[in-house]
């Protein structure tokens, strides 16, 4: 197969050229990154005739199938284990910017607390922007207001996050791990030589593509006509961001 890549932003001006360009597109499929869509965003390929395949993200009120990450399984694994390491007080380092992943990452990080009988309290819920640099100034802000209280762990959602917090509250006095542990999510390259590296879980990556392309293949050759939600698991790292306590 001849592969097209394009880059798409779901704004007025180019929804209109992206539905010009499919009607008169002769592509057999169409594989769609759409970790940063939304349900409205899909309103645009509702008359498309090819198959289509979602990478990366889910929609409940859609027909297309869909490869992408367990995120509650994942993050449920991941409170689990704070919790196993002893820790009842547990934060959540999440996104200031809506993404479909992040949702359901929260719904598993609840979903461990209530199964455990933990409560999640709102005063260790802290939202910073997924940058490096806007969850550190985020993070940093926090830090800084009087009285401010803070979990003995976090999960964050996502490597990214953890990192700018764990600079953040590095730069404020608190130790890692011995006052307050945290977990990330994705295993990025740079958790192996963070100070100090990093917990954190590990996304299958190039086999939630190959899953995503075999999916779309399949469609297209009209092997299976049914509508797939293909969920790939995550596997936990432990490095030296946690400490077990009592």
């Amino acid at each position: 197969y001849e592969l097209l890549i394009s880059h798409v932003n779901f704004n007025e001006k180019d929804n209109k050229e992206l539905i010009e360009t499919i009607e008169k597109d002769y592509s057999e499929g169409i594989l769609i990154l759409a970790t940063e869509m939304t349900s409205e965003d899909l309103l645009v390929l509702k008359n498309v005739n090819v198959p289509i395949v979602m990478l990366d993200s889910y929609f409940k009120n859609s027909d297309f199938d869909s490869v992408l990450i367990n995120n509650v399984d994942a993050a449920y694994k991941a409170t689990e284990y704070l919790i196993m390491n002893g820790h009842t007080n547990i934060g959540y380092l999440h996104s200031s910017v809506y993404i479909n992943n992040f949702y359901y990452r929260r719904r598993g990080y609840l979903e461990a607390l209530s199964d455990y009988a933990l409560k999640a309290d709102k005063k260790f819920e802290f939202a910073l922007e997924p940058t490096a640099e806007g969850s550190y100034r985020d993070m940093s802000l926090y830090l800084k207001q009087k009285n401010i209280a803070l979990p003995t762990a976090f999960f964050a959602d996502n490597d990214i996050i953890a990192f700018g917090a764990m600079r953040a509250l590095k730069e404020s006095g608190v130790k890692i791990p011995e006052d307050v542990s945290i977990i990330g999510f994705d295993d990025m390259p740079f958790c192996e030589i963070s100070t100090p590296k990093l917990t954190t879980l590990k996304v299958f990556k190039q086999e939630m593509g190959k899953a995503a392309v075999k999916r779309l293949i399949d469609k297209i050759k009209g092997n299976d006509n049914s509508v797939q939600k293909i969920e790939i698991n995550t596997q936990l790292v432990v490095r030296e961001s946690v400490l077990k306590i009592n």
